[in-house]
């Protein structure tokens, strides 16, 4: 399994993320392209990314580490999306969307990981959480969307991670 690893913590609060940063620090992924690894499938970050990504109905729900963990995502989105794996189609449900996802949706799964600080020095370890990534299919292509559901896997020394990107 390839794990996106997050170098800095940029949003440290678990309280209060600051959404409209984390949505301009997304800004720079806008007009690039990545490929997929396993489907080869190339994905594109549109103009609405940024926006989606900090103020999805999903996002508002968030809490806590929760909102700390997807806040901080933003800095590997486009390793999460070469890493990605399991690709699976659904079918567009919602009108709002039937002219940019008018050929449905695709889900993959990508993980992430990033540093938490113990209390002590020996208290370095890393959290590494599953994310799924959604991404628009329409006749000009594939758009990520959002990332979501996102569930921490485990807590881990940091010494014994040896593949983490």
């Amino acid at each position: 399994m390839d794990i996106a690893y997050i170098e800095n913590i940029l949003f440290m609060n678990k309280q209060n993320i600051p959404w409209s940063q984390v949505e301009q620090y997304l800004k720079q992924y806008v007009g690039k392209n990545y490929i997929v690894e396993e489907s080869k499938d190339s994905i594109y970050i549109g103009y609405d990314f940024p926006e989606e990504f900090a103020e999805s109905r999903y996002t508002k729900s968030l809490r806590g580490n929760m909102a700390k963990a997807k806040a901080n995502a933003s800095q590997v989105v486009g390793k999460m999306v070469v890493i990605a794996t399991n690709r699976r189609w659904t079918e567009n449900k919602a009108d709002k969307h039937a002219k940019d996802a008018e050929q449905g949706w695709y889900r993959y799964d990508s993980y992430f990981a990033m540093p938490v600080q113990g209390s002590d020095e020996k208290g370095k370890r890393i959290n590494i959480y599953k994310a799924t990534l959604v991404v628009k299919k329409s006749i000009k292509g594939l758009y990520l969307y959002d990332i979501i559901n996102i569930k921490k896997e485990a807590s881990t020394p940091l010494e014994s991670i040896k593949t983490v990107r």
